[in-house]
């Protein structure tokens, strides 16, 4: 005997399909994906002219020392000449202006550099160097000198075309932008990336876009860590951000101290006024006060600040900005010539000294021709990375047009208690970093209204047509 079929109505009743849900990760991606794509296409034309000017600045140091090799070095002598005989001779050849500091010769085939500010046709915040053979005493010439770093014309020509685009303080606007967008799109690009990491070896070994998608994506996720790099030590002296930067340094007591040059020390206060007394040879004189400078350990190269009147002391700091830094400083009362006051670079504050080396780093001085080098490939890279993102766009694209941009709407899928925080963090990121957080709330802006006109033509359209 066999058993009959079953019928329907005797199997159990089967749940009804329900649609996947889609990760985290999958609603995000696309947000993520537009804001890479749209924060690259606007800012990338600034970000080649900063990847340019940073580029041609990381040469600089190695062309000034080729261009100014007559100012910057001398035949190496027997014995060096006193500070002041040298400074004598300076101020015999270039009477104009005043004293504002001297750099004794801190090599034995370089020349002393004697600082004149005040000087007719020299820009208020330049000083005129004037360069002396420390063995003959003899001036070698003198050339227009800007900042702490000692920058000469060319290499502070460029430097001010990176900064500003010799535009002034509007034009430190554009490199503000750059920097504060490029730590969100490399951090963007590499998040893509990483999410692609099972696609990988399709994308290897092919042509077209996808191979200029493994190129941008392969070079940009090597270089990211040096793009937030150059990003957060930018901010730290641009206007904007810079001032937010400086204040919260200040409120956590991080601020950069100073020696004090007041007759009675008590490092932190104030430090003397680029030698307004005008006076090098004032009090003990310059060489007594380098040998109290020496006692106390300050090796060169040291920078030696006169007086800034009657009142104050004479300054002496290190002005080395390689590695190991060397920032130590003293104050010398320049009637009896003793020590008034020292400041270690190793007593900074931990953010103090975060700040040096990071701006000495982004600079190219910390660790020299290596240094250089490495900015110089961050640059190159850069500048890649921007050309192949627009050949990405093109190559999207049908006959002689670019790709369509990607649709909007991606942030309506991220699920609120994502969504939500988001948004805190990046208000508290607009915040401090103004060139930041203002254009993205303009785009938001933008993007919401031409989103809701084209909803509302489609509207319009449907009740046409019906």
């Amino acid at each position: 005997m066999t058993t009959a079929p079953s019928t329907p109505t005797d199997e159990a009743p089967q749940p009804a399909a329900t649609p996947p849900t889609r990760s985290n990760w999958a609603t995000l991606r696309p947000l993520i994906l537009r804001l890479h794509f749209y924060a690259g296409i606007v800012v990338a034309p600034f970000l080649l002219v900063a990847a340019l000017t940073g580029l041609l600045y990381a040469a600089s140091f190695q062309a000034e020392k080729i261009v100014y090799d007559h100012e910057l070095t001398v035949p190496v002598g027997d014995r060096k000449l006193p500070v002041s005989e040298q400074v004598a001779a300076a101020r015999k050849a270039h009477p104009e202006g005043t004293v504002s500091a001297v750099r004794p010769s801190p090599e034995a085939d370089a020349t002393t550099r004697v600082m004149l500010s005040g000087v007719p046709g020299v820009e208020p915040d330049h000083t005129l160097a004037v360069f002396v053979d420390p063995y003959t005493a003899k001036v070698r010439g003198a050339l227009e000198q800007y900042g702490s770093t000692g920058a000469l014309p060319l290499r502070t020509w460029i430097d001010e075309f990176h900064r500003d685009l010799h535009l002034g303080e509007t034009g430190r606007l554009y490199s503000e932008f750059a920097a504060s967008w490029l730590w969100v799109i490399a951090g963007g690009g590499v998040v893509l990336w990483l999410s692609r990491r099972r696609a990988l070896r399709k994308v290897r070994g092919t042509s077209g876009r996808r191979r200029t998608l493994g190129l941008h994506g392969s070079v940009g996720l090597w270089a990211a860590a040096g793009f937030v790099f150059l990003s957060a030590t930018g901010l730290t002296w641009s206007t904007y951000a810079g001032a937010n930067i400086g204040e919260l340094r200040t409120a956590l007591g991080q601020e950069t101290p100073t020696v004090s040059a007041a007759a009675g020390g008590e490092h932190g206060g104030h430090e003397a006024a680029a030698g307004a007394a005008g006076d090098a040879a004032h009090g003990v004189g310059l060489d007594k006060v380098l040998t109290a400078a020496r006692a106390e350990g300050l090796g060169d190269p040291v920078e030696i600040v006169p007086p800034a009147d009657a009142e104050s002391a004479y300054v002496v700091k290190q002005v080395q900005r390689g590695w190991p830094t060397k920032q130590d400083s003293v104050a010398v009362d320049p009637a009896s010539g003793e020590v008034t006051d020292v400041l270690r670079f190793a007593d900074y504050p931990v953010l103090a000294k975060l700040t040096r080396w990071g701006i000495d780093l982004h600079t190219g001085s910390l660790f020299g021709l290596p240094n250089q080098l490495a900015l110089m490939l961050l640059a190159a890279a850069l500048i890649l990375l921007i050309l192949w993102g627009y050949r990405m766009w093109w190559q999207r694209g049908r006959g002689s047009a670019f790709g369509r941009p990607l649709p909007r709407g991606a942030w309506q899928q991220v699920p609120p208690y994502i969504l939500v925080p988001s948004l805190a963090v990046i208000a508290v990121l607009g915040y401090f970093v103004p060139l930041l957080g203002i254009p993205l709330a303009a785009f938001l802006a933008v993007d919401i209204v031409l989103g809701e006109i084209a909803h509302r033509k489609g509207r319009r359209s449907y009740a046409e047509a019906g």
